[in-house]
């Protein structure tokens, strides 16, 4: 089997119905050669999409209507409903049914993750608000899916044709980031980062950046210690470690004078650090990916845009690009993890010969 050969069943969740997840949805979809690339589910609900055609004058959406994952159909887009009530639809408006509606297509994709009934999901933007209930108690879908799919560590990686951004710390307040940083975290993070690189993006030997936490990367000390007494010890014993690692990278002129042109990705301390530029520079094709997961998933980089919503304008290309890219890792790790197998099999026939040729000699 060639990789081109590997059409993944990708799930796609609907977010926050009034904001523009559904809209792009439907963008994405009107030009179906996307269907020669993944199997689509949307988990969601047929009623709020037969909603939107009307809003936004869409005609050439249909989908086919499933109970489960292995009653899909190639070259079709599949839907399943997540609810059975006929929500109203206020596109640009904060509603809880909005919310709740948003973690019902959430926990049924994630139980057809689970099962391995999908091979990746792409989820919608959210409301972090609204969506709060006793069920989800999270700060958003990054950390709702390092909570059930995590193995030791997670990592939010966005991604483009031009840069790789992951965030050391994510959603919590600036006043509490120099905090979290720590050596055993960033270490862990490398890890982590390293690991996605090799087997989501077939990078063989990655060269990885990191940016300092204080302006000037501290200044040898003189504008905080952070540098001195965590980050660059952390980086020198990765560097021990045989990892590829470069830094620590003031953040204004490492991102000002193109210096992430030269890395495969760059851990930024905190959230805005990496994602103001990444987003300035990869806004309208940016794909927001939980790496460290056993599982795949992707996110357009937006959020709800409520003050887009319902409109017509929305850009769908983060949403195509997070689609792209959640095929791309399915079959990437397919083809590391048969390479894996493939180099466990010839030790193991070594090892056994070996063993034969002792045995003869004694």
């Amino acid at each position: 089997m060639e990789q081109q050969d590997i059409k993944p069943t990708i799930g796609i969740t609907i977010g926050d119905f009034n904001g523009v997840g559904v809209e792009v949805i439907m963008k994405v979809f009107a030009d179906n050669r996307i269907l020669k690339v993944c199997k689509p589910i949307i988990y969601g609900s047929g009623k709020i999409f037969s909603k939107y055609k009307k809003i936004l004058q869409i005609d050439n959406f249909t989908y086919h209507p499933i109970q489960a994952p292995e009653q899909s159909q190639d070259k079709k887009i599949n839907l399943i409903n997540c609810w059975e009530d006929n929500l109203e639809v206020e596109p640009g408006t904060v509603s809880p049914e909005a919310g709740r509606a948003a973690y019902l297509a959430l926990a049924r994709s994630t139980e057809d993750l689970r099962s391995r009934t999908i091979d990746a999901v792409v989820t919608a933007p959210i409301n972090k608000q609204n969506i709060q209930s006793p069920d989800f108690q999270f700060a958003g879908h990054t950390e709702y899916y390092a909570h059930h799919f995590a193995k030791e560590d997670s990592l939010m990686l966005l991604v483009s044709d031009m840069m790789r951004v992951g965030t050391l710390t994510t959603h919590i307040p600036l006043s509490g980031v120099s905090e979290q940083i720590t050596q055993e975290k960033l270490i862990k993070k490398v890890n982590v980062l390293t690991k996605s690189l090799k087997e989501d993006f077939g990078i063989r030997k990655p060269k990885i950046a990191i940016l300092g936490l204080n302006p000037h990367a501290g200044e040898g000390g003189m504008l905080g210690g952070e540098e001195n007494n965590i980050i660059l010890p952390a980086i020198q014993h990765l560097k021990d470690k045989g990892h590829l690692i470069y830094g620590a990278f003031p953040a204004d002129g490492f991102f000002g004078m193109g210096h992430f042109k030269k890395f495969d990705a760059v851990l930024a301390m905190y959230h805005d650090q990496g994602l103001i530029p990444f987003k300035m520079m990869s806004f309208e094709d940016g794909v927001n990916f939980t790496a460290g997961l056993s599982v795949i998933r992707t996110s357009p980089d937006h959020g709800t845009a409520y003050d887009i919503a319902g409109k017509g304008v929305a850009d769908e290309n983060s949403m195509r690009s997070a689609i792209f890219l959640a095929c791309d890792i399915v079959k990437h790790r397919y083809w590391s993890k048969m390479e894996k197998d493939s180099r466990e099999r010839e030790k193991n026939i070594r090892e056994r010969e070996k063993e034969k040729l002792k045995g003869e000699k004694e």
